[in-house]
């Protein structure tokens, strides 16, 4: 029998995580909601490095693992890469492509943290959707700013610093209503790519704000990448023949 280890917490992972039935795996790291709508089996928690995951995939007997990370989980995608050969099994990937500047755009990338907090240096209202990271950063915000953080999950802000739990898709008025609350002079971001996200990138080009783009970081090779779920679910159907993906249809 064929099984499927599926690394996800996006929401592409997600729609392939809903054709998988019993006998697969969908992993995740446990940032957020646990989906109650699959079939597959659930995993919560991180594998303990290589190693760990070499063991789970050996006692598990699985014969792929398909990455469908956030383009910035590189240490899973690198994990991932590296049990692949030392397993000599194939390993997949949804490589989601990045966003592009458009006409009106007024892009800068950085590189790291710091770099992002150089290029805030002269506005006022940045609204950071980087996740996470900034909540670690609280006290270092200049006396001269306030961030607005959006991220999944609700946590205490500061004088300076107001925090929103929200998760996307996130649409053109919505996000026109947040930049109006919040005064946004400047957008942090990274460079995700998809459709779920995009808005904001809508509403700065409107406005002519500047967005500051956390580089993508590099990602191992593997053995096939796809650029959307659909052709990787019909890669997925071949390579399960004759044993077919989860229809839920009645």
């Amino acid at each position: 029998m064929k099984r499927v280890l599926l690394l996800g917490g996006t929401g592409d992972a997600l729609t392939i995580a809903r054709r998988l039935g019993p006998d697969h795996v969908y992993s995740l790291a446990g940032l957020g909601r646990i989906p109650g709508d699959l079939f597959c089996s659930v995993r919560v928690g991180g594998f303990g490095g290589i190693d760990g995951l070499k063991a789970f995939i050996e006692a598990q007997s699985i014969s792929l693992i398909v990455d469908a990370t956030h383009p910035y989980a590189a240490q899973m995608s690198r994990h991932a890469s590296a049990v692949s050969a030392l397993k000599s099994m194939p390993c997949w990937a949804l490589r989601r492509a990045p966003w592009q500047p458009q006409s009106g755009d007024a892009w800068r990338e950085a590189a790291d943290f710091s770099s992002i907090l150089d290029a805030i240096a002269p506005y006022h209202h940045p609204l950071w959707t980087l996740g996470r990271e900034p909540l670690s950063h609280l006290d270092e915000i200049a006396p001269s700013q306030h961030w607005t953080i959006r991220c999944l999950d609700s946590h205490p802000g500061n004088a300076r610093a107001t925090i929103i739990a929200a998760r996307g898709p996130f649409s053109l008025d919505g996000e026109r209503a947040l930049f109006d609350a919040q005064q946004t002079d400047v957008l942090i971001s990274k460079n995700s790519g998809g459709a779920a996200t995009e808005a904001k990138l809508a509403v700065a080009r409107e406005r002519g704000l500047p967005v500051v783009m956390l580089q993508r970081p590099g990602l191992p090779p593997v053995e096939r990448e796809f650029s959307d779920t659909s052709s990787l679910l019909n890669a997925l159907e071949a390579w399960l023949h004759p044993h077919p993906l989860f229809d839920k249809t009645p």
